[in-house]
């Protein structure tokens, strides 16, 4: 209930902050959800041994880092947190300024990915059991 609570959370906050309503707002609603879906995807733990499983989590607890951080730099966006740790505001806008959108794409493009993945995986598993 927590993942889809927070994955609904991440998908309301993104598309609300790219149509630039409460951007100050829905930016914490995005980190939110974020975090309550990648922390209830880190507790799905894979305890088989198959080697291309263990990788393929490895990979999704990447994306869900990715999720966070760029809920993070969402929040910054909006903010501008991490401004003052720049003496000139176009290194900021290059390095840190809207780079959420990235970190976000390939979050998930990895999400969809490994799911996809694991679920062949364990089909192809299962098939031979």
């Amino acid at each position: 209930m927590i993942f889809l609570l927070g994955g609904m959370l991440m998908v309301a906050g993104a598309g609300c902050y790219v149509m630039m309503w409460q951007q100050r707002v829905v930016c914490w609603i995005f980190l939110v959800g974020s975090v309550m879906f990648s922390l209830m995807q880190t507790m799905q733990v894979y305890t088989g041994t198959e080697l291309v499983l263990r990788r393929l989590k490895n990979i999704q607890g990447l994306a869900s880092l990715l999720f966070v951080i760029s809920g993070v730099l969402m929040a910054d966006s909006a903010y501008g947190f991490f401004r003052p740790m720049f003496d000139n505001i176009t290194d900021y806008i290059e390095i840190v300024y809207n780079k959420w959108v990235v970190l976000l794409l390939v979050a998930a493009l990895l999400e969809v990915y490994t799911t996809h993945r694991i679920n062949n995986e364990l089909s192809k598993k299962n098939l031979k059991e």
